[in-house]
């Protein structure tokens, strides 16, 4: 597609599909990353703090062995997501800002774009549990509802290891609400019955691919029954004319990584409108 029908696509149907974002040496730094943060984030329970990092709630205290075959790695905790990668990983942060990921965007939502979110999701295998169906929208103090996430699959996403699904066009419905997320194996994706899922697609990707998609886009993801883990690199973008507008309690400002533009700044701070 060109660029025009790919813009055209995500505003019809509130995603796309890229191919071959990321090289297959891109892949294998991000892989060996993933297995140094598993580590790290050992060295974090072991002093008592969790940091940015989750375990899997449901593998209980279980461990695992990660692909580098190091004889620790029967030590390190099964994770379910890191939060904040940009700011502990050198390797997640120059991701956030691939050149072939910002152009991407930046054909969605114009030049300037500050970062949101960078997130990585792990499904380890067999323990992966999965994703209630919501919308990103209905847990972000952002107005208006109009971000756009980037899910890099970092190896093959297929229906058997809990890759994305999504509702096309449910970008449209409007901002609902939603139940919690974190889903037993064996859970249904939604508590919600008065909406149509009927058209609920998997997308399934190849590693080094990507789905992009609107943050009004009702999607989840299955559980991981399967011997393959399903690791994902999250990102979240949005346009300066977003507003932050943080709940009662919350601070009235927050300073937000510049993903381009801007005139090279490297942070923007976001004040609420009704901040004293």
């Amino acid at each position: 597609m060109t660029q025009q029908e790919q813009k055209t696509f995500f505003e019809t149907e509130g995603y796309l599909t890229v191919e071959n974002l990321l090289s297959p040496q891109e892949l294998a730094e991000c892989q060996a990353e993933i297995v140094r943060l598993h580590k790290l984030a050992a060295e974090l329970e072991a002093q008592g703090e969790n940091g940015h990092f989750q375990r899997e709630p449901y593998a209980k205290d279980e461990s695992q062995v990660m692909a580098s075959h190091d004889a620790e790695d029967d030590k390190l905790p099964v994770l379910r997501k890191a939060e904040n990668t940009r700011q502990y990983s050198e390797v997640f942060r120059r991701l956030s800002v691939h050149p072939k990921l910002i152009r991407g965007v930046q054909n969605l939502l114009g030049p300037d774009l500050l970062l949101f979110r960078s997130t990585l999701m792990f499904k380890p295998a067999f323990h992966g549990s999965a994703h209630g169906i919501h919308q990103d929208s209905a847990y972000w103090p952002m107005e208006p509802p109009m971000l756009v996430t980037v899910s890099i699959a970092l190896n093959n996403a297929t229906p058997e290891n809990g890759c994305f699904k999504v509702i096309p066009q449910s970008h449209k419905w409007g901002l609902q609400s939603w139940g919690h997320i974190s889903r037993r194996q064996d859970e249904s994706l939604t508590d919600h019955d008065e909406l149509d899922f009927s058209n609920q697609i998997d997308v399934p990707l190849s590693a080094g691919s990507a789905l992009f998609f609107h943050s009004l886009m009702a999607h989840g993801s299955g559980p991981n029954q399967s011997p393959h883990p399903r690791n994902t690199a999250l990102y979240a973008y949005f346009s300066p004319q977003v507003r932050y507008v943080p709940p009662n309690g919350q601070p009235a400002r927050k300073s937000f990584p510049v993903a381009a533009g801007l005139d090279g700044k490297e942070e923007l701070t976001l004040v609420a409108e009704n901040a004293e």
